[in-house]
């Protein structure tokens, strides 16, 4: 079965740094890239970054390059989103995510199959 476990959310002050981790299980974790989403009070659900299988390559969102940093150890089978600058738009709760198969676009949701159960972040003004 398909796990995947997010954790670190918490509540830090704006300019504050909070470091997720995505714990996976279930399936072979370094065939796969890995996603984190987001999703805001009263808003659509939005891709942040990904990481193809190797770690070789990241995609980030626009409002998050240059602050957020996409990771992973594969030894580990977890990847991490290190956010810094953090803002209070950045305020959400952050979903990790498995696409269903290989060589999609990994920026949009439809192509992810499992979902992490999400972790809060509150970023204060």
């Amino acid at each position: 079965e398909v796990q995947l476990q997010a954790s670190g959310g918490g509540l830090v002050q704006a300019g504050g740094s909070l470091r997720l981790s995505c714990a996976a299980s279930g399936f072979t974790f370094d065939t796969y890239a890995i996603g984190w989403f987001r999703q805001a009070p009263g808003k659509e659900r939005e891709f942040v970054a990904a990481v193809t299988w190797s770690g070789g390559k990241s995609y980030y969102a626009e409002s998050v390059k240059g602050r957020f940093t996409i990771s992973r150890d594969n030894a580990k089978s977890t990847t991490y989103l290190q956010m810094d600058s953090l803002k209070p738009e950045d305020t959400a709760v952050y979903y990790c995510a498995k696409p269903k198969v290989y060589g999609v676009d990994l920026t949009q949701e439809a192509w992810y199959s499992y979902w992490g159960q999400g972790t809060l972040v509150t970023v204060s003004s």
